[in-house]
């Protein structure tokens, strides 16, 4: 394969989810290339955590800022202990939702294989071991830590299904193991354990009530900081975002702007509107947070200069959705 870190890859590799697309993609990583992959959230663009050359083709292709810190993936639970110094809190919640949609912010381990560059210099580490079973054993193959932002042009719509990563991505990564459409369809949440009460960092596939129930108390919010040196993984202020500006909890559609929909809510003006698209019918949350990336995508598609969305309940997988949609509208 060409060198992504010199110069562009002839062609992105399109990889079947068998036992020979697996092997080609561990390979492609192990070389220190990049290779999009399914988890159960999105789909990750992964390089070998342990190389900052091939961390720095991360940023490089999603032309993201170095200062934001990357989510490192393992097989497993003691694997990803290996990595970090997980508290009694951190440990209850890595054995509740591992594996699962929950990244771990911990101090970095005295022997950890995460490079500096993947930590954006920060003396913690971001850890998260997926369930998606092609995800693992894509990484038990690869036998390292493998670094895995959301693989799309860093702030942009993050993908949920092969083509959007080809979309954003093509000829700047080695390849892009297809493993279907992801069924949460939101990252992982993330939750910072780095002494005193855990902070929620980043809402996501799991509730703040699950981790409440798992913890015995609300996790705090997050400590005021550098808004340009974010402590954990999608906590800029403008993501998630496609082309066209994104209006919040509309009840009045103007002429031409798209429509994202949620359950029966239904804005004046619709009738008007360039496309419209409604994230579940029947007012479904995990259906809608399974949806909302692949139909932000399609309604930026249709050419509009903006998306207005009705008003989602912030409760349950509601709250990752309007953090989402949140910076979707952010200033840029």
């Amino acid at each position: 394969m060409n060198d992504p870190g010199s110069t562009v890859p002839a062609a992105t590799r399109r990889l079947a989810p068998d036992a020979s697309g697996l092997a080609e993609a561990a390979a492609l990583l192990r070389a220190g290339g990049l290779v999009a992959f399914p988890t159960e959230t999105v789909y990750g663009l992964g390089a070998d955590s342990t190389d900052p050359a091939a961390v720095a083709r991360i940023f490089a292709a999603k032309e993201r800022p170095r200062f934001n810190p990357l989510i490192a993936h393992l097989p497993g639970v003691d694997a990803a202990l290996a990595e970090g110094v997980f508290d009694a809190q951190a440990r209850r919640l890595a054995e509740a939702f591992w594996p699962g949609p929950l990244t771990l912010v911990v101090p970095a381990g005295p022997d950890t294989r995460v490079c500096d560059l993947a930590r954006a210099g920060l003396p913690s580490v971001a850890l998260r071991v997926p369930a998606h079973p092609l995800a693992r054993a894509l990484l038990a193959d690869v036998g390292r830590p493998v670094a895995a932002p959301s693989a799309n042009r860093s702030g942009r719509v993050s993908p949920t299904r092969a083509s959007h990563v080809l979309d954003d991505l093509a000829g700047r990564i080695a390849g892009v193991l297809d493993g279907g459409d992801t069924p949460v369809g939101v990252e992982s949440t993330v939750v910072a354990c780095l002494g005193g009460v855990p902070r929620l960092l980043r809402p996501g596939g799991i509730t703040r009530a699950a981790l409440r129930d798992v913890l015995g108390l609300d996790p705090a919010a997050p400590d005021a900081a550098d808004p340009d040196r974010p402590a954990g993984p999608g906590m800029l202020a403008s993501h998630y975002a496609p082309r066209a500006r994104v209006r919040l909890d509309v009840t009045q559609v103007e002429p031409g702007e798209a429509v994202l929909l949620f359950g029966a809510a239904r804005p004046a003006g619709g009738l008007a509107a360039a496309a419209t698209l409604n994230l579940s019918p029947a007012g479904d949350l995990a259906e809608a947070a399974a949806a909302l990336f692949g139909a932000l995508r399609a309604l930026d598609a249709s050419g509009a200069a903006s998306i207005a969305v009705v008003s989602i309940p912030a409760e349950g997988l509601g709250e990752a959705i309007r953090d989402r949609l949140a910076r979707a509208a952010a200033p840029r």
